[in-house]
């Protein structure tokens, strides 16, 4: 990896000092605006469905089209941003997402909301694995790195759990288009800030960037993902809508994968993939977001709509969650030293489900206590299981390769955010409808029009009035909370399916100075006897002598240049 630095951050080089912790404050500014966009949205989705009347449809894709969009084109902008710079891609998203928040605030009609949502998603993009391969430049030592890791996912958290309580107080005192204007004097303010501090480092930069294979991963996941939001939405599983564009994604994946292995200078360096830390590190980052994010989305119309808590009032009911996260991201590195990535993510994951089979009893009446204990389990529980596989897939990728791992990392995000909306929304839907199907004096098609969902069900039950109305809207409040009791129980089991993939993690935190330094000729890399005979590669050898797999404290310093390596039969990619 060479890293270079600009006029202006000359100084302030990636090698050591205290300068990489206001790096890190930039880049961590960066995620919180990011992450707080996917969730800020969510309380104000009472106040877009009242204003823009979109239907069920438009109003996933109002909820979805940012998560989806930017999981998609996570690879295509990572691995550019190997090629030209990290930093340039990272400004440029900056610029791009201040304007989509500029329309997506004074959107007039679903449409235009919905590309607005999609064009934050490109920012977002753009933003995301930019922040962390930066990071993984900046702190070539593990043990710091775990630090800067765990601060970096309790902003992420931070952000995500904020969302809901500033977008509550904004559309509670001005209109939900506020909560996107938000953006843009944060963005005129680190975008300017962003150029001048962050250094630009850029990953191994031989042969052509491949351009149809980052456009074959972008349309493979978003056909993945769109087959899933059909089903959530309520469509057939084995309907041609959603079997199509699953098949087609999932097709287009498999040519990505055999185009990556085929190539002299691939994208992704599939041989990631080998190392089975690698692989249960970002399917446990799917698993533990497709229960945040869907369960928050549903816990937010639970306390609007059943409780009937406004807006500002259901963001500062999900504050301990916020905290929570806060303390585990804070505490992380020294639980990950103390115990090891294996127990740390896989408790983190039982944790998880305590909480949410904890928040079963929840009904028509608010309990406090009860909604307090269980969000702070919940938000301590994922960040700690958030942070191991982080820092773990993140520690088992070459630093040459930070770019790609970080897209795989954040398309694992982000898939796992877009996942857990359609998923265990389409579970909510196929529990929740059933109970509207013969309500007594309701007529059928108003019954069906209920059935989409709850905010829906109470628009109808008011057009109808007197007793049909009132019969309407009860049975629609009981057959949410049922829906909500099975959504649970789902997310549960799906927590504790995590916890058993985390015993394929290692059992204690290894600490060389590069992954690279754990690789013999008969591991992972398979063309690691190609390597030169450089200083870097020398000590590269003679941390793996002398540890042989014990943690190895010396590191080789990010800012020395890189030697051309020997021309042969293949190259390291």
């Amino acid at each position: 990896m060479s890293v270079t630095t600009t006029a202006g951050a000359r100084l302030r080089a990636t090698g050591g000092g205290a300068n990489r912790w206001v790096v890190l404050l930039v880049l961590c500014v960066s995620l919180l605006l990011v992450a707080l966009d996917a969730t800020v949205l969510h309380v104000a989705v009472p106040a877009v469905t009242e204003d823009l009347r979109p239907s069920s449809t438009a109003l996933l894709w109002i909820v979805d089209a940012y998560p989806l969009v930017c999981a998609s084109l996570l690879i295509l902008f990572g691995t550019l941003g190997d090629r030209v710079g990290r930093r340039r891609v990272l400004l440029a998203g900056y610029a791009l997402f201040g304007v989509a928040s500029a329309v997506a605030a004074f959107a007039d009609s679903p449409a235009v909301l919905i590309a607005a949502r999609a064009l934050l998603g490109v920012g977002g993009a753009m933003i995301m694995p930019a922040t962390l391969s930066i990071l993984r430049a900046v702190f070539p030592d593990r043990r710091e790195r775990a630090t800067a890791i765990g601060i970096w996912t309790a902003v992420a958290a931070v952000g995500a759990a904020t969302g809901p309580v500033l977008g509550g107080f904004l559309v509670e005192h001005f209109w939900w288009g506020s909560v996107f204007l938000i953006n843009i004097p944060l963005m005129a303010l680190i975008l300017p800030l962003g150029r001048w501090l962050l250094p630009e480092s850029k990953g191994g930069g031989d042969g052509p960037w491949d351009v149809l294979g980052a456009l074959l991963a972008a349309a493979g996941i978003l056909g993945v993902v769109l087959g899933v939001k059909r089903a959530g939405a309520g469509g057939s599983v084995l309907g041609l809508e959603t079997v199509a564009p699953l098949l087609l994604g999932a097709a287009l994946l498999i040519l990505f994968v055999r185009r990556q292995k085929r190539r002299a200078h691939p994208l992704i360096d599939m041989r990631m993939f080998a190392r089975a830390a690698f692989t249960t590190s970002v399917g446990c980052i799917v698993l533990a977001m497709l229960a945040l994010v869907g369960l928050e989305l549903i816990a937010v119309q639970y306390l609007q709509l059943v409780l009937e808590l406004t807006p500002l009032e259901t963001g500062l009911r999900l504050l301990p969650l916020t905290f929570a996260a806060m303390a585990a991201g804070a505490t992380g590195s020294y639980t990950l030293r103390r115990i090891g990535p294996r127990r740390m993510v896989g408790w983190g994951f039982v944790l998880t489900a305590a909480a949410v089979l904890l928040l079963v009893p929840m009904g028509h009446h608010d309990r406090p206590l009860l909604l307090t204990t269980g969000f702070v389990l919940l938000g301590f529980g994922l960040q700690t299981t958030l942070f191991g596989a982080y820092e773990s897939m993140l520690s088992e990728a070459p630093a040459h390769s930070a770019g790609g791992a970080a897209a795989i990392g954040e398309t694992s995000y982000q898939l796992g955010a877009g996942m857990g909306i359609a998923l265990l929304g389409s579970v909510m839907n196929a529990a929740y409808a059933p109970g509207l199907a013969q309500v007594p004096g309701v007529p059928a098609r108003a019954g069906a029009a209920a059935a989409n969902s709850l905010g829906e069900a109470y628009q109808v039950a008011a057009r109808l009035g007197g007793p049909a109305g009132d019969a309407l809207r009860t049975a629609a409040r009981h057959a949410f909370v049922h829906g909500l009791h099975v959504t649970l129980v789902v997310s549960a089991g799906l927590l504790l399916l995590g916890a058993l993939m985390a015993v394929r993690l290692p059992r204690v935190m290894e600490c060389p100075a590069d992954p690279d330094a754990r690789l013999g000729a008969d591991d992972a890399w398979p063309d690691a006897q190609d390597t030169p005979d450089t200083p870097d590669a020398q000590d590269t050898r003679d941390a793996h002598d002398a540890g042989n797999g014990a943690a190895v404290t010396a590191h080789v310093p990010a800012s020395r240049e890189p030697v051309e390596p020997a021309r042969s039969g293949r190259t390291r990619a």
